[in-house]
């Protein structure tokens, strides 16, 4: 029997461990779920909706728990932890919120003669491939929904957070659903493959690595399988001359470096205009230096480890790459005890003198070290920000509005910000462009992801 083993990145202690299921395993869920599916989706979608909102009170009782489960399981520090859980409930009661809208039958003009409308009914079977990174945020995206829509939902949570797959489990019992109709499984990676290529599932949502979409894309050639990704970001930020440069120091920082800065939509490159540059790279420096790199139980640290040893060194060696090519780094790693290469204990970094040649400013890096590069106009700063194979968010920070929407329409990307970074508004449609991804997660257009319409088009008799 194989084995899923979680290991720490804050001892390397192994926190969990759970049998992989095998194939007879596999087969019995999709079978639960095919048998809970007619009645599901046959129910209202107001009674859907009561009993999710039933397990989301319980996972919000479970807070605290929760969080500790987080921090053990990747290492985000304790101090941060407990955001997922309202950020959780956040997306998943606006998208409740909007189901009855969005599910709502479609009449189109009246025809003399004629009984016109469409509906939209649930694809079945959806797989959800959610990541360790935001472990509750990524999954809900998709669970909720596609739940609320009548689907039954099979979760696979990432190896490195299975007790979060286990959190929704407890969560939909404790609510009521009814068995079968939202499941997890620990499977392996080439189980998860042949659930796609054998045509198992009628959906499939994954978020995670460009690699990993691939992956998921190539499995899912082999069926009729929808698929939605969500994949890396090399995310950019531009600081206008007219910016409020202490808001934008703060918050860019924050953008680089929360959740040590593994997040597919965290800030990875900045374009500053000359007049602030100077200013800003100064201010930038300071208060990433001013980090706590620690044991992430500890309250009063800011940056935890990041999630093993390899991805720090990964970002360690594009670092280096860039000061062997011209760049210079400014902040000192000998600040930070707990840096060391081969530790996933990384320190932020900041580095200028960069260029586009550089993997630190092409490649994703998902971790706290960003490359800062002057430009001299919007014009500059818009060919940057779009020399990127990468398209999921972009920032900038401005006090003109029009500015900020002239800019953003030029911009090759899903989601434009201004004056704030790494944050989804479940209002608003989460999308990528590019290499960053297909498909719509959040706002009501999720919705339309998880259904297909159904056209009524009935002739009156006589």
């Amino acid at each position: 029997m194989q084995v899923l083993r979680t290991v720490s990145p804050i001892d390397g202690r192994v926190v969990v461990e759970r049998p992989l299921a095998d194939r007879a395993a596999v087969e019995a869920a999709v079978a639960r779920a095919r048998r809970a599916f007619p009645a599901w989706r046959a129910r209202p979608v107001a009674e859907r909706v009561a009993l999710l909102h039933r397990a989301i009170d319980h996972m919000v009782s479970k807070r605290e728990e929760i969080a500790r489960e987080i921090t053990l399981q990747m290492g985000r520090p304790i101090a941060h932890a407990p955001g997922e859980v309202r950020g959780l409930e956040e997306r998943a009661r606006c998208m409740l919120a909007l189901a009855l809208e969005a599910l709502g039958e479609v009449r189109v003009p009246e025809k003399p003669g004629f009984t016109r409308f469409m509906r939209r009914e649930p694809l079945g079977l959806v797989l959800v491939v959610a990541p360790w990174n935001y472990p509750y945020l990524t999954a809900v995206n998709a669970i909720v929904p596609a739940l609320a829509a009548g689907n039954c939902v099979i979760l696979k949570h990432s190896h490195q957070t299975p007790l979060c797959a286990e959190r929704f489990q407890e969560a939909m019992d404790a609510a009521g659903l009814p068995e079968g109709v939202f499941q997890h499984l620990h499977m392996d990676h080439p189980l998860t493959a042949a659930l796609l290529a054998e045509g198992r599932v009628d959906h499939a949502v994954f978020t995670g690595s460009v690699a990993g979409g691939h992956a998921m894309q190539r499995a899912a050639g082999e069926s009729f399988c929808g698929l939605a990704l969500e994949l890396g970001g090399k995310d950019p930020a531009y600081v206008r001359a007219d910016a409020d440069l202490a808001h934008a120091v703060e918050n860019l920082v924050d953008g680089a470096c929360f959740n040590a800065g593994q997040s597919c939509c965290g800030i990875e490159r900045i374009y500053v205009h000359e007049k602030l540059y100077d200013d800003f790279v100064q201010g930038y420096v300071e208060l990433a230096s001013r980090y706590v790199l620690d044991d992430p139980l500890l309250p009063t640290t800011t940056l935890g480890p990041m999630v093993r040893a390899q991805a720090a060194d990964f970002a360690r060696a594009q670092v280096a790459e860039a000061v062997a090519a011209g760049a210079k780094a400014l902040i000192d790693p000998k600040r930070f005890p707990r840096e060391a290469p081969g530790s996933p204990y990384m320190a932020p970094q900041c580095l200028v003198d960069v260029d586009h040649t550089m993997r630190v400013m092409r490649e994703e890096s998902f971790a706290p070290i960003v490359g800062i590069r002057k430009v001299g106009s919007d014009e500059e700063a818009i060919a940057l920000m779009n020399d990127s194979a990468y398209g999921l968010t972009a920032a900038v920070w401005t006090r003109d509005l029009e500015a900020a929407i002239r800019i953003g329409e030029r911009l090759e990307t899903g989601t434009v910000f201004m004056n704030r970074c790494d944050y989804l508004d479940p209002e608003l449609a989460w999308v990528g462009v590019k290499d960053s991804g297909r498909g719509v997660a959040l706002s009501k257009l999720a919705y339309e992801h998880l259904t297909r319409p159904k056209s009524f088009h009935l002739r009156h008799p006589g």
